[in-house]
């Protein structure tokens, strides 16, 4: 099976936004799109919602972008869900935080996310975190394509 090669053109995976505030939604699909990741996003609006979809979903997505202060089902319960779900344990999963969960949930060693990204504080800031997920996409969406040639 080939990698993914410079100059090669790959369809981005699914984005999964968790997002219950319209405004973080919107700021979040602007901060995607303007760094060519957002195609395909779809959007849950609280983590009861989010789990139903990864559970539902024929396709994974390739990355979750969580809210860690969801209504309902918070960020660090919908977290614990996926980890906990053979299927699902294994994808990337970016929280995004305010400065004040950032202190709450910020302690790495004792949390399950795999990243943490820092929302409200600099846009120009929060444009640079998300364009740093973009290598990650690149790299799931290479090892989803189809081989082209098959193994004899």
């Amino acid at each position: 099976m080939r990698g993914y090669e410079e100059g090669m053109t790959v369809k981005m995976p699914t984005i999964l936004l968790v997002e219950d505030s319209p405004d973080d939604e919107l700021l979040t699909l602007r901060a995607l799109r303007k760094n060519g990741m957002g195609e395909e996003v779809a959007v849950a609006r609280d983590g009861v919602e989010a789990v139903e979809y990864l559970r539902r979903a024929r396709s994974l997505p390739g990355l979750v972008l969580l809210d860690a202060k969801l209504p309902g089902m918070n960020g660090a319960e919908v977290l614990e869900s996926i980890r906990a779900d053979e299927r699902l344990r294994s994808l990337f999963v970016a929280v995004l935080t305010s400065a004040e969960e950032g202190v709450v949930l910020g302690r790495e060693g004792d949390s399950q996310a795999d990243l943490f990204i820092r929302k409200g504080v600099n846009y120009d800031q929060f444009l640079e975190e998300i364009r740093g997920l973009k290598p990650l996409l690149i790299e799931v969406a290479a090892r989803r394509r189809p081989c082209a040639d098959p193994i004899l």
